[in-house]
Parts: C-alpha cells; structure tokens; sequence
C-alpha cells in the first residue's frame, strides 16, 4: 500500500514491513520536517547492540528517498545528538567499572577514605619521626583528658598556706639574725630593715640535691646588700632556716654587668644572680666545685618591690649591649624551633647526654669544637655567623671554652620558671632520700597512667603506656638503672618545646605522678 505523506510520493523503500502483523500509524503522521531531523525508523526493529554506538564510525545511516535535503541547522543537531550518545556510553561504562573496582577495595580495607586521607596527612608530618618521639609524645595525651583539664592546676589552699608558712618563719628568722648583730655595731632598727624584697631562688645545677635546694633571698634597699637562706624541711612540722650567702654587698660576677653592684633592678623572676664560690667557704662541696654560683630568681614580693622603686631605678634596665644579646638568641631559637617540633625530648635530652660525656673534667666547660660537633650530630642547623656571635656571648672570659649548660640555653631556650617549679616538685617526690638520683625502679611505682585517655578508652594498658614512659626517660639516662635531676629536667625540657598552654604543661606533668 502506496502512502503520501503531504503530497510526498512514497517509494517502495519507504513502506513499513509488517511486525507482528501490525503496522505503526505513527508513521503516517510524520511531517518532512521531522524526516530531515530524526534517522528514519528501521524496517524491522533490531536487537540493541549497545557496542555499535562505539564503534559506528563505519555505519552508514539510510536517508529516505525523495525526502527534501536537510538544512545546517539540522545537520548540527544530529551530529551533537551522535556525539552525546557516544560520550553518555562511555561514561556510564566507565562509571560501572569504577563503582565495581570501589566496591572491591572497600571489602578488603575496614577504612573509608576519610580515614585513609587522614592516615596520609599523619604519616607526611610524622614520617621522618622515630619510634621513641612516637613513645615520647604519647605523654601529650594526658592534656586531652576532659576530667583533668576541668580541675584547677593552680595552687591548692593548703599549698597557698604552706608557702605563706615557709616565707613568714624565713623573715623571722632573718630578722632574728641580723637584729642581734646590728645593735651592737650600728643604730640601725627594726623599721630600717623591714625595708626589704623578699624573693625565692634555685640554683642553676644538674645536680638533684643542689637544683632542688630551696633558697630564699633578701634585698635591703637601704646599703644595696643582700643576703639567702636556705629553707629545709624535715617531716610535716619540723623546718630549719640556715644562711647559705651572708649578707653583703655583691656584685655580678658573669655577663655584660659583670663587677657592677646589685640593685632593685636586678630583681625580676628570671634573672640570675652570680657569686663567687670561693667567698663564701660554708657553701656545700659539691656547690663550690663551680667557679661561680648561679641562683635563678623564681619568685618574688612584687608588691613591696613596687613599693619601693624610685624614679631613679628602673625594674630590668636592659643595656644595648643585653638586648643585641637576647635578639640574637631569639633568633637562633625560633630557627631552631620547627627543628624540635614533636622531636624535643629525643634531641634534647640526647644532646645533654653527648655533652655530659664530653665532659670529661666534670666543670660543665667544653670548647668551640665540641659545640660544633653537637650541633652536626643532633642535625641542628645555626649558620656560621649566628654561631660566630653566640660564641662571643658564651665566651665573655675569653678563655675559649663555656658552659654546655649555657649553651643549650641560648640556642634552645628554656622552660618558664612556673613550669620548672613542677618539675622540681615531681623529682623531689621521687626523690625522698635526697640522693638527687632516682632509681627506674622507684620510677616504675611511682608513675601512674591510670588517667591516660588511651587506658580510660581502652586502646592501650597502663603498662604500655607507663613501658612508653620509661623507654624514653632511659634513652636519655647515662645510668641504665637511675635517672639524675638534670636528665630529668632535659626530658621535660624536651617535651615542653611542643607545648604553648602552661597549665597544659602542667596538667601532663602532675597527673601520671599524682600531683
């Protein structure tokens, strides 16, 4: 049967063969428009073979007779009508492929990729760090105990009463002594005397029973003299208050102010105050065996200093020459510092571990060479010039040779001396023979990680957390069965460095030893 679609002549190729013993009427309603637009139907309707619209290059399209031809316009259009089919294959072949290869990895992984990208960004800080910085830094984690963080780190009522305790029986004391002597040789009183900063020191030492000494100081704003007792405790209830520097007018004996008398200046927590050994005879023997006493000031009255500055006297006049200084050690300090970030317990305690043994006199002094090697040993990069000028701080007596203790204090920095405080409270707990040495074994009863987030959560034990400890603590140690104050201090001193918050300090240090 013959069809004429507008006028349009049929030919015999353009009659639909019977399917089914039906024909489509929708043919018969197409238009020579939509003819030019769309492929003509098939004869009879093929099996979808989805990989010919692949590889169709080759395919020529039917294009029915006597039809008008196809403009641009429609050209186009059948052409990106190809290309979409094309494209919209390859994706969804390549999409089923993908979804398949995913569903694989994820049954033989447990991590999703979040975790995995978490685990890379770890590793990319953390893949130049050794398993003892790993272990060391383990200790962070008490700073991450909600229960902890909620309670006070300052000063308990009974610490508060105990320390007004100690300063009151210390002035009495003081005043006692130099009441008794003054009447007889001058018509100084009580009043004049009474005019005085009180202030609490340390001395600068890696030796426990000397660093863990507790010294008290006076300055007397009337002569510029100054004198320390030494306050020691015995049991709950009985103390005793010694002289340990009588007092004198002094002047320091160390630095740019060296041979320059003592004022209200000098006086601020952190500055030292240097003596000459050999003038005070009564000194402990293991403390006159320096040249030079160094007493770190910790603490102090600030409330009578304020009252007693004059416009004359400035608090910490710092001359030109100690600000150079101090830039110069900032400087090398924050190079340094992105060099023991999560690194500072394994460098630092192992560089005062090598300098120690360099030390083969035993005076805590050892020349330029040695420093150099230190420094290329432990991989701590300081330029020429900055080395070149910290060496000319170090060495102010010309002698070629300094103090290794000074050293890593200028090129490393220290702990604030709110942070040292703790420290000096947790050795002292643990070492009650006052031996200023502690047994690993007096260390393994003593420490508790029962307040671990990871023993609290489950993931580790306490004593895989308290074996992390140790491990680390006796890497450090010359002795492999004790441990000294000053290898004590370097580990904390290490673990600081990462530490910004000081009651976060705090926190970490007083919980395992149950502070």
């Amino acid at each position: 049967m013959d069809l004429e679609v507008k006028g349009v002549a049929a030919s015999p190729t353009t009659q639909t063969q019977p399917f089914s013993g039906r024909k489509k009427p929708l043919q018969q309603r197409l238009t020579s428009k939509s003819c030019a637009m769309e492929d003509p139907c098939l004869h009879v309707v093929p099996q979808l073979d989805l990989g010919s619209l692949v590889g169709s290059d080759d395919e020529q399209d039917t294009i029915p007779e006597n039809l008008p031809a196809p403009t641009d316009k429609s050209k186009l259009k059948h052409q990106q009508h190809k290309t979409e089919m094309k494209g919209g294959y390859k994706q969804n072949s390549q999409g089923n492929a993908e979804k398949a290869k995913s569903s694989i990895t994820h049954q033989q992984t447990p991590r999703n990729k979040t975790d995995d990208k978490r685990v890379q960004g770890a590793e990319a800080i953390t893949d130049d760090l050794t398993n003892l910085d790993r272990k060391a830094l383990l200790q962070l984690g008490y700073a991450d105990n909600p229960h902890i963080l909620q309670r006070s780190t300052g000063k308990s009522d009974a610490e508060v009463v105990a320390a007004e305790k100690k300063k009151q029986v210390v002035a009495e004391q003081v005043m006692i002594d130099h009441l008794s002597r003054i009447r007889t040789q001058s018509t100084l009183t009580e009043n004049i005397l009474s005019h005085k900063v009180q202030f609490d020191g340390r001395i600068i030492s890696r030796n426990g029973r000397d660093a863990c000494r507790e010294l008290v100081g006076f300055f007397f704003t009337h002569d510029q003299s100054l004198t320390i007792y030494e306050y020691r405790q015995f049991g709950k209830n009985r103390t005793n208050v010694l002289p340990f520097i009588q007092k004198n007018i002094y002047c320091h004996q160390h630095g740019r102010r060296k041979g320059k008398q003592y004022q209200l200046g000098d006086l601020y927590i952190g500055a030292n105050l240097t003596f000459l050994s050999s003038d005070h005879p009564r000194l402990p023997e293991s403390v006159k065996e320096n040249t030079v006493l160094t007493l770190r000031i910790t603490n102090i009255d600030w409330r009578a200093l304020d009252s007693l500055k004059t416009d004359s006297v400035e608090h910490n006049d710092v001359t030109n020459e100690e600000a150079n200084d101090r830039m110069i050690f900032k400087a090398i300090q924050d190079r340094l510092k992105e060099q023991l970030h999560q690194r500072g317990v394994r460098i630092l305690t192992g560089l005062g571990k090598y300098l120690q043994q360099l030390d083969k006199e035993g005076n805590g002094l050892l020349d330029k060479a040695d420093f150099k090697q230190a420094l290329k040993l432990f991989r701590l990069d300081v330029s020429e010039n900055d080395f070149e000028s910290l060496w000319l701080i170090l060495n102010s007596s010309g002698n070629s040779r300094a103090d290794y203790g000074e050293f890593k204090r200028a090129i490393i920095g220290e702990m604030n001396e709110y942070r040292k405080s703790f420290v000096r409270k947790a050795f002292m707990k643990l070492d009650f023979n006052k031996t200023g040495s502690v047994s690993i074994i007096d260390i393994r009863k003593c420490y508790c990680a029962k307040k671990h987030p990871q023993v609290i959560s489950g993931h580790s034990t306490e004593e895989e957390i308290k074996s992390s400890f140790l491990e680390t603590l006796k890497d450090a140690c010359s002795k492999s069965d004790e441990v000294s104050y000053g290898e004590f201090e370097d580990y904390y001193e290490g673990l600081s460095t990462g530490i910004v918050d000081d009651e976060a300090f705090v926190t970490i240090l007083c919980t395992p030893w149950g502070l």
